[in-house]
């Protein structure tokens, strides 16, 4: 079985040999607080952010993220992306890699965990309550209605010298009076929202800029540092690349490290991308969550909605969404795009 994957992953990587990175000029890793997309009316403090804040404008610890009609997403510790919506506003309250810390003011935010590691303290504030991400997963903080709602993962709400564990599938009201208590809830109602729906299409797209940038550094090569943000210039962002194997993201979609990129789908040459909310508009070639790829080595992650509970059919994983642990997934099944 083994031998059957070799000459596709020899030629691949030999022809990723030679074409030398895409990096751009004054674009360098990215670090927490990196600010990673914007739509509509979005600020830091008073200062207004558009298209050219993207990659070149860090939220600072003490610094505030408002939105008004519009939406932001913003990078933490790598593999950790923030997803704020509309009305919200979020301040950086610690942007170190072992001390990494947000409050959420006003509003909501998804946060998406496609890796973590033991030495991370990653820990969101909501209501004077001090969430701790443990695991990978996808996490709901709303200050409208005072709810933690974890969809995948787990996490730990500290209130003083109480707290609570929650795990996927359950919500802590934070504004209770009495002592805070884990209860499920009902994930379908969280999916069909918009913002929800937003960070569905945003993880996917990220995925996707991850398959074109990571053969870049199938043999190391200039400019690779190891796990973390890297700019691919032709979507004009930060994508995700893991220090080895595969990391799924609670959505379905495959982080690739170098290393495993020759199992990457494969989309036919470089053109420029910009984010569209309609996945028909992201240009010509195949894309991930596009039916034609369904059961060809790509998670049919969806563009509307649900894509938690989607289930892939390539052997990567099976039973939907992201399973615990992260690292490397799928063994001989990497190759399966065809």
């Amino acid at each position: 079985m083994k031998s059957a994957h070799i000459f596709p992953a020899v030629a691949f990587l030999s022809l990723s040999f030679f074409q030398p990175p895409l990096l751009a000029d004054d674009h360098g890793p990215g670090r927490p607080g990196t600010v990673n997309y914007v739509e509509g009316q979005v600020y830091l403090s008073a200062q207004p952010l558009d298209e050219k804040s993207v990659g070149s404008v860090e939220v600072d610890p003490g610094q505030t993220l408002t939105t008004q009609t519009g939406k932001a997403e913003i990078l933490l510790t790598p593999g950790v992306f923030v997803r704020v919506g509309d009305s919200s506003s979020t301040t950086m309250i610690s942007s170190g890699l072992t001390n990494t810390k947000m409050s959420i003011d006003r509003g909501e935010a998804l946060v998406e965990v496609a890796e973590i590691h033991p030495e991370n303290d990653l820990r969101i504030l909501l209501d004077g309550k001090s969430t701790e991400l443990l695991k990978n997963g996808l996490y709901d903080f709303n200050e409208n209605q005072h709810l933690l709602r974890v969809l995948d993962g787990e996490a730990v709400v500290s209130d003083g010298e109480r707290s609570v564990k929650v795990k996927s599938g359950h919500l802590v009201d934070l504004a209770t009076s009495r002592p805070m208590k884990a209860q499920k809830f009902d994930k379908k109602e969280l999916e069909a929202e918009d913002l929800y729906r937003w960070t569905s299409l945003r993880s996917g797209y990220l995925a996707e800029a991850n398959v074109d940038y990571a053969p870049n550094y199938s043999f190391g090569g200039n400019g690779w540092f190891g796990e973390g943000w890297y700019w691919d210039p032709w979507f004009d962002a930060y994508t995700f690349l893991p220090g080895d194997g595969i990391f799924f993201s609670p959505f379905g979609w495959g982080f690739y490290s170098p290393w495993c990129a020759y199992g990457a789908p494969f989309y036919g040459g470089h053109y420029y991308h910009h984010f569209n909310p309609g996945v028909q508009a992201w240009g010509p070639g195949a894309h991930y969550g596009l039916p034609r790829n369904y059961g060809h080595g790509v998670q049919y992650a969806t563009h509307s909605g649900g894509a938690l509970a989607g289930r892939a059919r390539s052997g990567f994983f099976s039973g939907g969404g992201f399973h615990g642990g992260g690292g490397f997934h799928g063994g001989a099944s990497v190759g399966g795009h065809r």
